[in-house]
């Protein structure tokens, strides 16, 4: 049944080769310069708590021309600013959703296309309290970070995370939309695989074979969402309620879906991580794609503090300036197909990352119906 989306996918992935080497080269050079303890390792120290909630003065000519509108689009209007998580979110709600372990057969990264050797993973889907199976729900994929897990972002079902209760919180209080979350790895044959910063470049720019052939049709041929199936032609016709991203190299890995998979994703979330394609590049990965500049829309946040922020505040900007037109910084999907948020003195830690989704989230599929 798969066997479409294979030789699609198979076909992009040639592609690759031309960029891969300065892929890996821009990446892996940015990464390296961090401090040697992982950004996204929950055991590393929290940030300092010390935070101001000012724009950022460092915005250029293009940022400032960043339109408001009407939204007449799935999604919402993006706010001038970062919103911070309300106090008390992170301890429980009064109606929580539920966090489930999904278990699915998949093949090892670097021979997918050969199937010599079978794997099974493990993902957690996060259901928002009420979840029913009459109901159509929209599907965020999140991808975490190195030295990393499938259960780093929102935990287990046993053992939650506070980011859990911010979710729950959000769709109490109507700030999110509920919507089901994804909570997948892109580990291969090792649960440590996310902390070697060569292999795990090299693995998010695999995983859409296993994303796209194996875990969407897992998650979305269980639980109730737009897919009326799961065929290529079933994803396709859904994508607009699928999103994808990610902070550190989860944002790589946004990014990768981004190159490989618009066929199946509307919503993309890249949070300080760079991609290292300048805007005509990546402009041009959409047109070789078949799709338009009014196909998809990227909402990206990082801080001004952050090891990653320089590489990747040029990479939007690139977009946005070097594109032709292609990429257009806007507030809404009526008016462009890219946004760009900073917090002024943020560093590359799990408070920036969780405030960013939190706040990519409010926006995704929170327009009028």
């Amino acid at each position: 049944m798969q066997n479409e989306m294979r030789q699609k996918m198979r076909k992009k992935s040639r592609l690759n080769q031309a960029g891969i080497a300065l892929f890996l080269t821009v990446l892996l050079a940015g990464i390296l310069t961090a401090c040697g303890k992982s950004p996204d390792n929950p055991k590393s120290p929290a940030a300092s708590s010390d935070y101001t909630a000012q724009s950022s003065t460092k915005q250029s000519d293009t940022e400032n021309t960043m339109k408001s509108s009407e939204n007449n689009n799935l999604s919402g209007v993006i706010q001038a600013e970062l919103e911070y998580i309300p106090d008390g979110y992170t301890r429980p709600a009064e109606h929580p959703g539920t966090l489930t372990k999904l278990t699915y057969d998949t093949w090892e990264s670097f021979t997918y296309e050969e199937h010599s050797q079978r794997l099974t993973k493990e993902a957690f889907v996060y259901l928002p309290y009420g979840y029913t199976q009459e109901q159509k729900y929209n599907v965020m994929y999140l991808s975490h970070g190195g030295w990393s897990d499938e259960t780093t972002i929102m935990g287990t079902d046993t053992t939650p995370r506070s980011f859990k209760n911010v979710i729950d919180h959000a769709i109490e209080n109507g700030k999110i939309k509920p919507l089901i979350i994804v909570l997948p790895t892109y580990n291969n044959t090792s649960e440590n695989d996310s902390g070697n910063y060569s292999l795990a470049l090299q693995l998010t720019d695999q995983f859409h074979n296993e994303l796209v052939n194996d875990l969407i049709p897992a998650v979305e041929g269980k639980y109730s969402t737009y897919a009326e199936n799961t065929t290529p032609e079933g994803l396709a016709a859904s994508r607009d309620h699928r999103g994808f991203g990610g902070f550190s190299m989860g944002s790589v890995n946004t990014w990768c879906t981004f190159r490989y998979c618009l066929d199946y994703f509307r919503y993309f979330m890249p949070m300080s991580g760079s991609y290292g394609m300048n805007g005509e590049a990546m402009a041009q990965l959409v047109r070789s794609s078949g799709h338009t500049a009014d196909d998809f829309f990227i909402f990206s946040a990082s801080g001004t503090n952050d090891f990653a922020y320089g590489a990747f505040r040029s990479q939007i900007m690139s977009m946005a300036n070097e594109s032709d037109g292609f990429f257009r910084l806007a507030k809404s999907e009526a008016d462009g197909n890219l946004s760009f948020l900073e917090r002024e003195g943020y560093s590359h830690d799990g408070k920036a990352s969780e405030e960013y989704t939190y706040n990519g989230l409010r926006f995704f599929w929170n327009g009028a119906e």
